[in-house]
């Protein structure tokens, strides 16, 4: 597994695995958002490539004034589910926050992702029911460093 920055050649893979993972792991509503988000080109933000795919996406976004980071648009290929992909994307978020001297790790999370983050020591800070979308819950957790 390589992780590589973002850019603009990632677009239509990264939206092809959010679409794949639309309705179950996110809002038909939240679509707009990330699009919005890619558009930014935003730094922080990372392809995973395996045997030359994009197989994952997500960001480790840097706070300088809270000195936290904050994980975003966190996107697996459903075929590739359940290979470790996962835990080598948390990992590697761990590794450069760590890297980053942050104390914390946000996270917004849906009631479905959430049990994953918990395996690395996330907690749950709050729940707001229905907070992305109609039947999509958000989780906000945090992992202290």
């Amino acid at each position: 597994m390589r992780f590589l920055n973002y850019d603009d050649s990632y677009f239509d893979k990264c939206i092809e695995m959010f679409n794949e993972n639309c309705p179950e792991y996110f809002a038909e509503n939240e679509r707009e958002d990330y699009i919005g988000f890619l558009d930014e080109n935003p730094s922080g933000y990372f392809v995973g490539i395996s045997e030359d795919a994009v197989v994952s996406a997500f960001g480790v976004i840097s706070n300088s004034e809270t000195l936290r980071t904050r994980l975003s648009w966190i996107l697996v290929s459903p075929k590739c589910k359940g290979s470790g992909i996962g835990i080598e994307m948390m990992n590697y978020a761990i590794e450069a926050s760590v890297k980053r001297g942050a104390s914390a790790i946000d996270i917004a999370a849906s009631h479905l992702s959430a049990p994953f983050f918990a395996k690395f020591g996330a907690e749950e800070l709050s729940e707001t029911q229905n907070g992305w979308g109609p039947g999509m819950h958000r989780v906000d957790m945090k992992i202290k460093l």
